[in-house]
């Protein structure tokens, strides 16, 4: 007899030949005492059983307290599969165990009869999702429905935390511990960088409690069988390396980083494939029946290799995927790691992972993530502060309910970790922009949607704005999609692409989906209409947002491995002999310095700064520094941002470098941009209908994504005219600077190379800048030669200052400007 487990939990597990860990005695011990807890454990270890294990122990000792059924205890999940598989894997014990617990799922894929039946009689165990609480949450009958509620489980919480789901799900969680006072909360996450800011996510005076490591990951990095490319980012060169590795084991996740680079990825491999290997595709543009057929193919055993995106980084146990393949750079360590954690799922076999570089800049990257794995580094955002367009939609969400005090919703909105630091000045503003639509939209009825009675409480407007609510509740805002449809015989729905990418399509035009070859036949409302076949060079759908950035941490360890020589032995051949050609020919990026180069080439001026600090921020560098160099008169004529490095090609010379560097550039220079460009009228949208003052869906019609934009472009400029301190500009604002502008990130680059740029004048094009000068599309490199052209050029430059016996520092024309 176990003396932490009772029966017949204890039988169970000997039955089994398995060993209860130490981290699940943990959280039996925590649940006895009433302390929450956040468990960080790895694959394998039993991290979801160890979560229902003291709801089961105390439902199996007190089945059904009390004359009605309560809900006992809710599981919340960022993926309804995920919840649908864990509630499976849960039955299988319950019911071989007899115990009296009944288990149900609550998401938007739930019939509305069960869901009925649910508000009605709840089970012992509801599995859901953010969005799902949240609209159960705006029922009248809500403070009865969770009055009894004991425990709360947010599984993959690494995943939720630091996000607008996050922000929802913490004030959720903050409003079901207004109702239920007693309520124990477990976290399940990954190894975190920042475990305390992740426990108080999950609520105040959680513990955080880490189970022992597994064994280190086996990881690997493949190179293409035959040359390493400069430049490009869907690894295609490593197509038939990457088979050979698939067919070498017995199943693979194939992962890559956008939806584009996984219909590419996928055909090349198909057109490789001559033993026609089972080999899937599975993106979240997909129809779902598609998505779910490859599940269930992965699960039964039935593929050899599934190409992925970020659309299989969680979800479902499948414990027979003996490697994980990652094309193209990982972007961050933690990221990496949640992705090789899909292989091996045994807590004692190590899982097994290959890293495919795209580029040559690629190689230094996985390297990079591939050493700080070794060291046990892990990286992730510092905690941010909630937005104010979340709380404004939970604010309208709670009033549903029931109406509120606004002081008392205040002190509750509080005691969510990404809100405590709110002010009452900021919740006054939003709970105003509710309530009316602020000053400059005061005089529309249609955005008044709350109202205050005698007494100062909060109530909602009208049934049918909390209808309109129901029908709009999320945080997940995506460019509007239609539908694909493939006609004839055999047709039927493949999945969706952007409606902006439509759009552009003529009758005629071969585009590659759902890993096929597709003729654009028409756009039928909203749906796209297409035939089999097509032209032989048909483009793959762009989907906007999909690509994330360098991680602030991969791109110090990259920088530290350009810095240090010694290093440099990991690398492949092809890569060192690059590295050795820059520092002959000009200089390497140091740890906190910026170096910028400047040559002529084919009649232009060339700039290239490497900053490493990722696509968003050089992008938003590049919009600032171009005009910058208008103003002095070196006339720009383009810029091309990688994840690690800046390129701007110009009329005239450049020159006065530090200076067009300055940290001044943040000032008046980016005012006047913010003012102009469409960036911030793109997130002003995404801001507006997560909020509500767009609304995506109507009881009797769907908008358009065109109508959608029309709409917020017109709101958006009334309120730049006439409330220019709107708390929805500010909450624009501050979300472009985290994400599309990543301005926070540019400031921190600028203020740590103040003082520390090294601008190196060269007579041609360095080899570091060959891959920059790839990208840029009016270089027209089309082949491999004429990219070894380019390194020609490099090559001979390196050979004039080995000739002349001087370091290459002073055999070029170093300015300390």
């Amino acid at each position: 007899m176990d003396a932490d487990i009772p029966d017949p939990f204890a039988a169970w597990f000997a039955h089994r030949g398995w060993v209860p860990f130490a981290h699940q005695r943990a959280i039996l011990k925590a649940a006895a005492a009433g302390r929450s807890v956040l468990l960080m454990a790895p694959t394998g270890t039993g991290k979801t059983l160890a979560g229902f294990l003291p709801s089961l122990i105390e439902l199996a000792a007190n089945p059904c307290p009390g004359e009605r059924p309560r809900l006992h205890t809710l599981y919340v999940s960022p993926l309804k599969a995920l919840a649908t598989d864990i509630a499976r894997n849960l039955t299988a014990p319950v019911a071989e165990m007899a115990l009296p617990v009944t288990i149900e799922t609550r998401t938007g894929d739930t019939p509305a009869n069960r869901r009925a039946r649910q508000r009605a009689t709840p089970p012992d165990l509801l599995l859901t999702t953010p969005e799902s609480l949240a609209l159960l949450l705006s029922f009248p009958d809500a403070p009865q429905a969770f009055a009894g509620l004991a425990r709360v489980i947010i599984d993959e919480a690494h995943a939720l935390a630091g996000g607008k789901r996050g922000d929802q799900l913490a004030l959720c969680l903050a409003r079901l511990a207004a109702l239920a006072p007693g309520l124990h909360r477990i976290g399940l996450s990954a190894t975190v960088a920042d475990p305390e800011a992740l426990a108080a996510w999950i609520g105040p005076d959680t513990e955080p409690l880490a189970a022992a490591p597994g064994p280190a990951p086996e990881i690997t990095i493949l190179l293409p069988e035959e040359r390493l490319p400069w430049s490009g980012r869907m690894g295609l060169a490593g197509a038939s390396a990457i088979l050979a590795r698939i067919r070498a084991a017995g199943a693979s996740i194939v992962f890559v980083n956008t939806r584009a680079q996984a219909e590419l990825l996928f055909q090349a491999l198909w057109r490789l494939n001559e033993e026609t290997l089972p080999i899937a595709l599975h993106h979240g543009s997909l129809e779902i029946g598609l998505r779910r057929r490859v599940e269930a193919a992965m699960a039964a055993g039935k593929l050899r290799a599934v190409v992925a995106t970020a659309s299989l980084d969680l979800g479902i146990d499948w414990g027979a995927v003996d490697q994980v393949i990652q094309v193209g750079a990982p972007k961050g360590v933690s990221r990496l790691l949640q992705r090789i954690g899909r292989a091996n799922h045994r807590f004692d076999t190590p899982s097994c992972a290959v890293l495919v570089p795209a580029n040559r800049f690629e190689v230094l990257e996985c390297e990079a993530a591939r050493q700080a794995i070794a060291a046990g580094a892990l990286d992730g955002d510092s905690p941010r502060a909630g937005g104010l367009d979340v709380l404004a939609q939970h604010l309208l969400g709670i009033a549903c309910s029931a109406p509120f005090l606004p002081e008392d919703l205040f002190a509750e909105v509080r005691r969510a970790a990404p809100f405590a630091a709110l002010s009452r000045a900021d919740f006054d503003a939003v709970l105003e922009f509710v309530e009316t639509g602020g000053y400059a939209l005061a005089a529309y009825e249609r955005y008044r949607k709350l109202f205050r009675d005698a007494e100062g409480r909060v109530h909602v407007r009208s049934a049918r704005v909390a209808r309109q609510w129901r029908m709009n509740i999320g945080t997940i805002v995506e460019q509007p999609m239609l539908k694909v449809r493939l006609v004839g015989r055999g047709g039927g729905l493949l999945g969706e692409v952007e409606e902006y990418f439509a759009t552009q399509l003529r009758a005629g035009d071969a585009f590659i989906f759902g890993g096929r070859t597709l003729r654009f036949l028409r756009l039928r409302e909203l749906t796209v209409e297409c035939a089999e076949g097509g032209a032989r060079d048909p483009i793959v759908p762009a989907y906007a947002g999909s690509r994330m950035p360098l991680s602030t941490y991969l791109a110090e360890r990259v920088r530290g491995l350009l810095h240090d020589p010694h290093a440099w032995a990991t690398f492949p051949a092809p890569v060192q002999e690059w590295l050795r050609l820059q520092r002959a020919v000009s200089r390497l990026p140091g740890r906190e310095d910026l170096l910028v180069e400047t040559f002529p080439r084919g009649g232009r001026w060339y700039l290239v700064a490497y900053g490493f600090e990722g696509r968003n921020a050089h992008q938003t560098l590049g919009m600032l520094l171009t005009r910058r160099m208008q103003r002095a008169g070196f006339v720009p004529l383009g810029f091309v941002a990688t994840d690690y490095a800046l390129g701007v090609w110009s009329a005239r010379r450049p020159h006065g470098i530090t200076r067009l560097f300055g940290e001044d550039m943040l000032g008046d220079d980016l005012a006047e941009w913010m003012a102009e460009t469409s960036l911030l009228a793109r997130s002003f949208r995404a801001v507006a209908t997560i909020a509500g003052l767009i609304e995506r869906h109507h009881p009797d019609a769907h908008r358009s994504g065109r109508q959608m934009t029309v709409n917020s472009d017109l709101i958006y400029d009334v309120l730049r005219r006439h409330q220019p301190d709107h708390v929805l500009l500010r909450a624009t604002r501050a979300d472009a600077a985290r994400g599309l502008i990543d301005l926070d990130r540019l400031s921190a680059m600028l203020t740590r190379v103040k003082g520390r740029i090294r601008h190196l004048a060269l007579a041609r094009v360095s080899p570091l800048a060959v891959p920059v000068l790839v990208e840029i599309g009016r270089e027209r490199v089309a082949d491999a030669a004429d990219e070894e052209a380019l390194l020609a050029d490099a090559e001979a430059l390196a050979a004039e200052a080995m000739a002349a016996e001087e370091p290459a520092e002073t055999a070029q024309t170093e300015l300390f400007d």
